[in-house]
């Protein structure tokens, strides 16, 4: 199979291209509109099924042919869609058992999109037989470049309770645990009298009088992961065998907590994702953070933005117009995160349809004199002199633990605080890295570490086998480890870990936690930490060192001079316990003396606002410096290292300015 940037040897540009909806003579003027504006990209046929095959059996593909042979012709490369993302009206009424069906029992109705459920076999008949028509068909296309299968897996329907579907629980219960006594044992179903004696007893964790059995919860939730991901890989199985050299992926979401990206993203040639930052929340750091953790999901292998807005979507409450500059800005700032793409939904703003008010890359005035058009085509013409960043990668010594399936089991009902939302854990410490332009990889605890020098694990409830083992490792070898409260609490089965919390962590921390003190809304306490005071909010772990140094102490409540930050020495490292969640400005000092510590700092020194991104190559190091700020801002360069702006063929040596909201791509 051919590399990605082979396939795509140039950073891509372009978006979701839906031809269907518009005439022939709107073909022709889009392409030449695309050439203008350096488009050399586009997905093709995303939804289309019901165009590629009105009636059962009945295939037209003579539009596909001619769009795909005037995009070659002007030099525009095809993502060709699977087109599986939503069933046709005749396989709806043809097949009821094709739809999924919700918690209250009822099928979704046809009408809108993704309704179908992961477990139909007649889904998973019709989506063969149409995959297949499409690779033999397209297989020696020379637009062809990639296949975009399906469409944001699981984004409306990520469950479902069909008899299908509980069929097809039975069985992966089945075929993960062997036998009843296992499962049961792992379920700890002696509790409340659920104990089963035969698969056909299990039904799925829905409609119940109280609360759920979190084993079984968390085991539903692995099945519909493990349901949904097959479906991606029938398609991937026919896709290879039919063009072997043709990459695939499928397009991940913005948090999304339903699929575990770490397992999918290994089936995956190119990781592709979905970015709609809300104009409302500022500069956009919760996406750059999955810029990062796409990034990292191919260990630092780059990633297309395969989808963002080039002014506002259509979705939510209030829909921000992207201020001038903006969509290019943060465009960059995937860049430097490590995008090799970047794309847009979509092409041509539709006339009708749910999403005919979302924003386009062509306005509804099909004007090229319009804003949007001329921020588009600036930003297409700047790319093509970006080339030496194809490939390059990122080197982070700092990471942070991110487990889906420990997000899942957290998250579960029946915990001390039930607000606790691990994401908003892991963004507190992301943003204190990004704050300090130090570069993040995410990665699970059973990682190979050993390249890192901190690494970050905020509310790392679940422990699985080896999990603590490697975390020692790393830590005995030299590193530094932060350990927020409530982790190391629970097994893969959602069983607490005995013997005192956190029984798995208790050695490398040096500590045990006695109980827990979840806070009422509104709540907080003073800790101290090196002589300072400051808030703490949510939690208080009760520590009992057994070992570990105190590193910060309650001033108030009954647990008033017990530790709530604590340090301990393990083999050659630290291993940094945080029992509460402290206000921003300790966590920001805590980590920043961590990272000084290790010696980790950021490319350049910078004001605030001021993102210092880089990406290195074989051949090249890169520099991606984006300015968030509304005024000019100037930054000293390294001395004695000469810098090219690629944007500009402007040679830097000492010192640089940067306009408010403007970005710099200095290769040195």
């Amino acid at each position: 199979m051919k590399q990605v940037s082979e396939a795509v040897p140039f950073i891509a540009y372009g978006g979701d291209y839906n031809p269907e909806q518009w005439s022939e003579e709107v073909w022709i003027d889009d392409a030449q509109k695309m050439q203008k504006a350096g488009v050399n990209l586009v997905s093709v046929a995303i939804f289309s099924w019901a165009v590629l095959e009105k009636e059962e059996g009945v295939f037209n593909f003579a539009w596909l042919d001619k769009v795909l042979d005037i995009l070659h012709e002007h030099g525009v490369g095809v993502c060709l869609a699977t087109a599986t993302a939503s069933t046709p009206a005749w396989l709806s009424a043809n097949y009821p058992d094709v739809a999924a069906v919700d918690q209250n029992g009822q099928p979704y109705n046809f009408g809108s999109r993704q309704h179908y459920s992961p477990n139909s076999p007649t889904y998973k008949k019709a989506v063969k037989k149409l995959v297949r028509k499409l690779a033999e068909r397209y297989c020696g296309h020379p637009a062809l470049k990639m296949w975009h299968i399906n469409n944001e897996y699981g984004c409306h329907v990520s469950e479902c309770y069909s008899r299908y579907s509980t069929a097809a629980f039975r069985e992966w219960l089945e075929n993960r645990y062997q036998s009843m006594d296992e499962l049961n044992e792992r379920w700890g179903t002696n509790f409340w009298s659920q104990r089963y004696n035969d698969w056909e007893e299990i039904e799925l964790p829905v409609r119940l009088a109280t609360f759920y059995n979190p084993g079984q919860m968390l085991d539903y939730k692995r099945f519909m992961n493990h349901a949904i991901f097959q479906l991606y890989k029938i398609e991937k199985e026919i896709l290879r065998e039919v063009t072997p050299d043709v990459p695939v992926f499928t397009n991940f979401m913005y948090q999304f907590k339903p699929l575990d990206y770490f397992e999918w993203a290994e089936e995956l040639d190119v990781v592709t994702w979905d970015a709609y930052p809300d104009p409302r929340e500022g500069i956009p750091y919760s996406s750059a953070l999955h810029h990062d953790l796409m990034r990292s999901l191919k260990q630092g292998q780059p990633f297309l933005l395969m989808e963002q807005a080039a002014s506002h979507v259509n979705w939510r409450d209030i829909n921000l117009t992207k201020e001038p500059g903006i969509m290019r800005l943060w465009s960059y700032s995937a860049i430097g995160h490590g995008a090799d793409g970047i794309m847009f939904f979509q092409w041509r703003q539709a006339k009708a349809g749910a999403e005919k008010f979302h924003s386009a890359m062509i306005p509804h005035s099909n004007s090229e004199e319009s804003r949007v058009y001329q921020e588009v085509k600036q930003l297409g013409q700047e790319l093509k002199k970006l080339n030496s960043l194809v490939g390059a990668r990122t080197t982070a010594k700092v990471a942070i633990v991110f487990d889906w399936e420990n997000w899942w089991a957290v998250e579960l009902e029946g915990k001390p605080h039930n607000k606790l939302a691990y994401m908003e854990q892991i963004k507190q410490y992301y943003k204190v890295f990004y704050d300090q332009n130090l570069a993040v990889d995410f990665v699970r605890a059973q990682d190979d570490l050993s390249g890192y020098e901190l690494v970050a694990a905020p509310m790392l409830y679940m422990i699985k086998p080896g999990d603590a083992e490697n975390l020692e490792q790393f830590t005995a070898n030299g590193g530094t480890l932060v350990v927020s409260f409530f982790s190391g609490i629970a097994d893969e089965n959602d069983r607490i870990h005995l013997g005192g919390y956190p029984a798995p962590l208790r050695r490398l921390l040096g500590l045990r936690v006695e109980e827990f003190v979840p806070y009422a809304e509104e709540e907080s306490k003073t800790i101290v930490y090196n002589g300072q005071k400051a808030e703490a909010f949510t939690w208080t772990d009760i520590i009992m060192p057994e070992g570990a140094e105190v590193a910060a102490y309650y001033e108030d409540g009954w647990y008033m001079g017990k530790p709530a930050i604590t340090r301990h020495t393990y083999g050659k490292g630290k291993a940094v316990y945080i029992g509460t969640q402290p206000e921003s400005v300790l966590l920001e000092r805590l980590l920043g003396e961590l990272a000084s510590g290790k010696h980790l700092k950021a490319p350049l020194h910078a004001p605030q606002h001021v993102e210092i991104l880089r990406r290195d190559s074989d051949d090249y190091k890169h520099l991606i410096i984006v300015n968030h700020n509304d005024h000019e801002i100037e930054l000293d360069l390294e001395q004695g290292v000469s810098y090219t702006d690629l944007l500009s063929g402007e040679l830097l040596e000492s010192s640089l300015c940067i306009k408010a909201v403007d970005v710099k791509i200095l290769r040195f």
